[in-house]
């Protein structure tokens, strides 16, 4: 998208990521500046508990996406920012997780310097990292994965294009984002490709928020798992030996807060 500035003096976009959702994981920044703004322009996977936290008087413009259904196409979104921006407003582009991780950030960050528009990238907490933490599943430990790769499953051609080789190989964490809908396909593309079909899977949906589900199987088993569970997006897809601590872990970080809230009863 080409755009022209104008003479007049621009504001600023700040491309800020709200984290995976829990309101307390949001950087001191983020919250700075969703009290400075004049304008919150929001994702969908933005929760409601941050959003509560943005000060009523402040105007809000909604243009979250979900499969197959862009309610705002991303080429209105640039220019909602662009606009606005021009107009000398202080813009907070508050997206879910991380910008920069599957965020769309870098993209709209080169039609910000394209226009000619000062902006900032604050980073937040990815949700892999969220659910990984929510889930008990260590991306990496020395005893089972000495690396972790992010991999999208939803390309812009709506394909699965990717270099499965390279995915399915043993002793490393695969986190798969917008992959829920095709996990069934990723799942066979990575057995086909060399991918023990045991393999570990957990699938976390709408980590670290109170209603946060955990559903763990294999690679051969996980696509049935979600279905009778009924886990639809938002959900992060974990696959690899790690998973197997969900069971040792996990259920230490779900027994916490009721540890923590006997503790101050008996005090």
């Amino acid at each position: 998208m080409k755009i022209s500035p104008v003479c007049k003096k621009p504001g600023v976009v700040y491309l800020v990521g709200a984290g995976p959702g829990d309101p307390e994981l949001l950087t001191l920044k983020a919250y700075r500046l969703m009290q400075e703004v004049d304008v919150l322009v929001y994702d969908r996977l933005v929760s409601r508990e941050i959003l509560d936290l943005v000060p009523s008087g402040m105007r809000r413009i909604a243009v979250g996406k979900s499969a197959g259904h862009h309610r705002v196409p991303q080429q209105r979104i640039n220019e909602i920012m662009v606009e606005l921006a021009l107009s000398g407003k202080r813009v907070l582009r508050l997206k879910g997780g991380d910008p920069y991780v599957f965020g769309r950030g870098g993209e709209e960050a080169e039609v910000l310097v394209e226009a000619g528009i000062p902006f900032e990238v604050v980073p937040g907490i990815t949700s892999a990292s969220g659910a990984s933490s929510c889930a008990g599943i260590p991306l990496t430990h020395r005893d089972y994965s000495q690396s972790v790769t992010f991999a999208t499953g939803h390309l812009r051609d709506d394909s699965l294009n990717l270099d499965w080789p390279a995915l399915a190989r043993a002793h490393s964490t695969l986190v798969v984002y917008m992959g829920i809908g095709k996990l069934a396909t990723i799942a066979e593309k990575l057995i086909e490709h060399g991918r023990d079909a045991g393999t570990p899977v957990a699938v976390i949906h709408r980590a670290t928020q109170p209603d946060q589900m955990v559903v763990v199987g294999t690679l051969e088993t996980i696509a049935g798992e979600i279905e009778a569970h009924g886990i639809k997006a938002p959900a992060s897809i974990i696959i690899g030996e790690v998973v197997a601590l969900h069971g040792k872990l996990g259920t230490l970080e779900q027994t916490l807060p009721e540890l923590v809230e006997l503790a101050a009863l008996s005090a």
